[in-house]
């Protein structure tokens, strides 16, 4: 399997995102591609599996072509993947297409689920009621019942809590000990070890090296910095870094915050008539930053939306000094809060990268000639280097998201409300991001945020709430080092 001389160039950019790249794999390797977010590594998968040009037209050239006969695609974004509405239905869907008799699929079906951490799932459950972790655990099942002889996964752990990552990994070196696999993953502690080989590529999609892990961790350090990849120790590396003691040091000047911004009391939040959340009683402060982890379907997504109002809620709630009237029938989000979506293609309103973040300042109130040259500076800050006219849903899952962020941090809300703001970003970006949120919480901006890296939480949280079962269960507020002491445990 491989491409000779690729060239490929998606309409309306101005230059090729391959130029006479090939690239070859063998039988039964194990291999990962890795560069930074945007240099091409979804699209070199897309081209190999022949879903480009064959089911999304993208103009390319190349001298010769080999592609899979037997194949299965894990994709970044788990909703693009389910034909089917229900699990089992799904699930069902692959087998049929594999012939197999109708009273095997049952076990099957139960084997599959269990294989990637969903053996206690209701069957029978609508996929739009999974969280985006589940959904991405669910994908990787449909594609591992295909049995395949080559695997493509494109981040397929990237939304996953740290145990659902070990446990995904694992399933997938056990099914896939002779198959060829070819993998884009940020996320590589898992697999750093497992892989045959490591691709690099740079940020303008050309490959600067190619060999076994262990040689291409040692001899490449100063480029896997350099272009912001993840790398084995990176982040030992960016906390002893000097830009992360400014941090530390400027933390450690702050007087501890007092004045309370919300409030919750017997707050409960529902998924049509179930009760899916349950807060006794919380507190958040101005100008704090609160973690919320917990393993994938454990309620963080819903905290989010009920806070944002979106769905229905009961108890006591309160912003600013301002109760919330849960019992009215037509809701609004609570002025000065502002949410990103796990799913950043469901807040894009415009159809270009540009006006996205323009109608956010816009929304604002910022005047119509300072909208520009403010755009343009969160597009650089963020590191989304494409045409301003480019339709924010052809960008890759990494610019999307990034995208979504920077909207958000146009509409200078009070409160910031985040769902998994680094998934599917390279260490540059993520490190970015996490720098330019604490630009903002340092300025008094309150931070609440649902994360499954824990580096995150320890290094730059002042505050984590643990999630389970629907349940917040305990409150821990970090050191002095981030100007907060205590811990609190949720009544």
């Amino acid at each position: 399997m491989g491409v000779s001389n690729l060239r490929l160039k998606f309409p309306g950019e101005p230059s090729l995102i391959f130029k006479d790249l090939s690239f070859t794999v063998l039988k039964g390797e194990k291999v990962l591609l890795l560069g930074p977010s945007g240099c091409g590594k979804s699209t070199l998968l897309q081209v190999l599996s022949g879903i480009v040009p064959n089911s999304i037209e993208v103009p390319l050239k190349y001298d010769s072509i080999l592609l899979p006969d037997s194949w299965g695609f894990v994709f970044q974004d788990p909703d693009t993947q389910f034909c089917m509405p229900y699990v089992d239905e799904e699930l069902a869907f692959v087998l049929e297409n594999l012939n197999i008799p109708r009273e095997q699929m049952d076990e099957l079906i139960k084997e599959a689920l269990a294989s990637v951490g969903l053996g206690s799932l209701v069957v029978h459950t609508l996929i739009q009621d999974l969280s985006q972790g589940m959904k991405q655990r669910l994908a990787l099942a449909s594609v591992l019942l295909l049995q395949p002889d080559v695997l493509f996964l494109d981040e397929p752990s990237a939304l996953l809590d740290p145990e659902g990552t070990v446990q995904i990994w694992d399933s997938v070196k056990e099914i896939a000990k002779d198959k060829t696999v070819i993998i884009v993953e940020h996320k590589i502690d898992q697999i750093a070890d497992w892989v045959d080989r490591v691709v690099l590529f740079n940020p303008n999609g050309v490959i600067i090296a190619d060999g076994h892990p262990s040689v291409i961790f040692e001899r490449h350090h100063k480029e896997l910095i350099e272009y912001g990849i993840w790398y084995p120790d990176v982040w030992h590396d960016y906390v002893n870094s000097v830009q992360f003691k400014r941090i530390e040091e400027s933390r450690r000047l702050e007087k501890t915050p007092s004045s309370s911004i919300m409030k919750l009391q017997d707050f409960k939040g529902y998924r049509g008539k179930k009760e899916k959340l349950t807060i006794h009683g919380a507190e958040v402060r101005k100008g704090s930053w609160v973690a919320i982890i917990g393993e994938n379907g454990a309620g963080k997504s819903t905290l989010l939306l009920s806070l944002m109002q979106l769905i229905r809620t009961s108890g006591e709630y309160e912003v600013g000094e301002k109760k919330i009237d849960l019992k009215k029938k037509k809701k609004t989000p609570p002025s000065g809060l502002s949410l990103v979506f796990q799913n950043p293609e469901l807040q894009f309103v415009t159809n270009s990268v540009f006006e996205e973040i323009a109608f956010s300042y816009a929304t604002a109130g910022l005047p119509d000639t300072e909208i520009r040259p403010n755009v343009m500076d969160l597009l650089d800050m963020f590191q989304i280097h494409v045409n301003e006219n480019r339709h924010p849903f052809q960008l890759s899952i990494g610019q999307k998201r990034r995208l979504s962020v920077a909207t958000a941090f146009a509409q200078g809300a009070d409160v910031l409300l985040l769902d998994e703001p680094t998934f599917g970003q390279d260490a540059r970006n993520t490190f970015i991001i996490l720098e330019q949120l604490e630009e903002l919480r340092k300025n008094g901006t309150t931070i609440i945020m649902v994360t499954h890296d824990m580096m995150i939480a320890e290094h730059f949280t002042t505050e984590v709430w643990t999630i389970d079962k629907g349940r917040l269960i305990q409150q821990e507020q970090k050191g002095k080092e981030n100007a907060y002491a205590g811990m609190v445990h949720s009544r």
